[in-house]
């Protein structure tokens, strides 16, 4: 018995050490003296969501945009972002950690990752400038006390700004397949420079609303524009006041194994501080990244685009051979296309796929001009206008996107797309008019300019997108079904207007099929699969995937 004692002693002794061990790899330490910390957080109501921190401000529009002025040092405009952003911070954390709970619902797993991302993010501070480790850390101060359970709030602030790239990374769950487009020259409608891109990073519904369009008025560097989510100081899609904007494409990666640099805040350094091609890439190549990534350049003063291309081992500028640019998801520099990662993930068909639909639209639509490239953005047809059903993966418009943007550098003025998706106004900033005029006045009424608006796309209000709500909620339901078993089973008219909802896409039979594998109907489950097979299918994988659900139901029926 003695014996026993002193071995449970020993292992917990031990695990105590290895607990400790942990503790203090993966600590990151504060960046501000608790003597330096402001603490007064309080903010001014100025009316109907319509709020005032020292000299930043944040209201919402009129078109459902939250519009977010931030001035100040790095560390004062940090808690700026968070005291007035606390309440939609909190409720983006929710929707996160919960989207992230429905994906993997053992509790047990959950913890495991805790703590695989905190090791993995362990040294991320080392690779993040200070200036917006400050800011980053001055919002943390207001994040909801409900989630220190997984982590401090610098912590889990950190880590939220690599979830782009986690997400891209983890290329089986589809959480992103963006694209984007430039035309100069004769190919734009007097000869502008023209930027198209759909931001098509989905984690959820609730994850989706409350877009933020924040203008920074840095005390170093250039003020610009970032299209963004409370609380997240990285850039996935802007405009400087130079005319130099950059807009983010993932490319097939590994899964990491340390953090570095996320690519977000990488792009908010070439944001806030390169006006050209050229300075953009030395800023991108002095970082590491732990994911592949692509970052279009455009440049006012260059009067093009010009494409960076990163892996963890390697940064590339790849310019165009002609007046116009394509970038979905794959490498295109010399450098960087014969990479295996890329050549395989090409081998999935989906990115080229939609490269070509956007050369067929850019052929047909010439000259560009903001409001044809609003419809690029908004395509929802296959090559030569094949009907391929909605939300495909090949699709344009795979109705997913978080937001869409149009930016013509030579004017300064970036089009935001309204809710949903892409498919509600594309209201425009003038951003020469925002920073020349003061913050009391940059948001009286609002920041946008009405006069320049692309108006809604005519789908909005169609039958059809009625429609495809119905098939969004039920495979919404067929998911979380798959990924918890917990659910309400479908009733049969159920399952009869979810085929009707959207007919031709493969999406409704791959989802039935495994609906109906879940529920042990075998010969149900088979037909789906076969009826998908039929249909315009975006991934490799995807078909192999009903392939193989065929071959394991027959399995089943044969052993019955």
């Amino acid at each position: 018995m003695r014996v026993l004692t002193y071995i449970l002693g020993g292992i917990l002794v031990l695990l105590l050490l290895c607990g400790l061990v942990f503790y203090a790899q993966v600590r990151i330490d504060d960046p501000v003296l608790d003597a330096e910390r402001i603490t007064d957080t309080r903010i001014d109501t100025l009316g109907l969501h319509h709020y005032r921190y020292g000299k930043s401000a944040l209201q919402l529009n009129d078109k459902g945009l939250w519009e977010l002025h931030l001035t100040g040092a790095p560390y004062e405009r940090g808690v700026a972002f968070g005291a007035l952003g606390k309440n939609l911070m909190g409720q983006k954390e929710v929707a996160f950690i919960g989207e992230i709970r429905n994906r993997v619902p053992s509790e047990t797993f959950l913890n495991f990752l805790k703590y695989l991302v905190g090791w993995f993010n362990r040294d991320m501070d080392e690779y993040v400038p200070r200036e917006q480790l400050l800011e980053i850390y001055g919002s943390s101060q207001l994040m909801a006390d409900e989630f220190d359970y997984i982590a401090p709030k610098f912590h889990r602030a950190l880590s939220y700004h690599g979830a782009h790239d986690i997400g891209h990374a983890l290329q089986n769950m589809n959480l992103v397949g963006c694209t984007s487009f430039a035309t100069w020259s004769q190919h734009s409608e007097g000869n502008r420079l023209l930027i198209g891109r759909n931001f098509d990073f989905y984690f959820g519904e609730d994850f989706a609303r409350d877009k933020v369009v924040a203008l920074y008025r840095p005390e170093e560097g250039y003020k610009f524009l970032s299209v963004t989510w409370a609380g997240f100081s990285g850039v996935v899609s802007g405009m400087n006041e130079k005319g130099l904007t950059i807009t983010l494409n993932s490319a097939k990666s590994d899964i990491p194994t340390k953090g570095k640099t996320p690519v977000s805040l990488i792009a908010r350094q070439i944001l806030q501080y390169a006006s050209t091609i050229q300075e953009a890439y030395e800023i991108a190549s002095s970082f590491d990244s732990f994911v592949a990534e692509t970052f279009l350049i455009g440049s006012k003063i260059d009067g093009r685009v010009g494409l960076i291309e990163k892996s963890p081992g390697k940064t590339a500028l790849h310019y165009a051979d002609e007046d116009r640019m394509i970038i979905t998801n794959h490498f295109q520099s010399k450098e960087l296309f014969p990479d295996p990662l890329n050549q395989e993930y090409i081998g999935e068909e989906v990115s080229t796929y939609r490269y070509q639909r956007v050369e067929q639209l850019l052929d047909s639509l010439a000259p560009l001009t903001p409001a044809s490239a609003a419809a690029i953005l908004r395509d929802k047809k296959g090559l030569n206008n094949k009907d391929i059903g909605l939300g495909n993966e090949k699709a344009i418009n795979q109705l997913i996107a978080h937001h869409s943007v149009i930016f013509s550098p030579e004017e300064l003025v970036v089009w935001v797309s309204c809710a949903p998706y892409q498919l509600g106004d594309y209201v425009a900033y003038d951003l020469k008019k925002i920073f020349a005029d003061s913050l009391e006045t940059a948001n009286t009424p609002y920041a946008y300019s009405d006069s320049l608006t692309i108006g809604a796309d005519p789908f909005l209000a169609s039958a059809e997108y009625r429609q495809y709500e119905f098939f969004a909620k039920t495979r919404d339901r067929i998911q979380h079904l798959g990924f918890t078993g917990k659910g309400t089973p479908l009733t049969e008219a159920e399952v009869k207007a979810f085929e009707r909802s959207n007919p031709n896409s493969f999406l409704t039979y791959y989802y039935l099929g495994d609906y109906f594998k879940i529920q042990q109907d075998w010969q149900r489950a088979i037909n789906y699969f076969e009826k998908g097979l039929t249909k315009e299918i975006a991934r490799t994988s995807e078909r192999k995937h009903m392939q193989e659900g065929i071959n394991l139901c027959r399995e089943k029926l044969n052993n019955d």
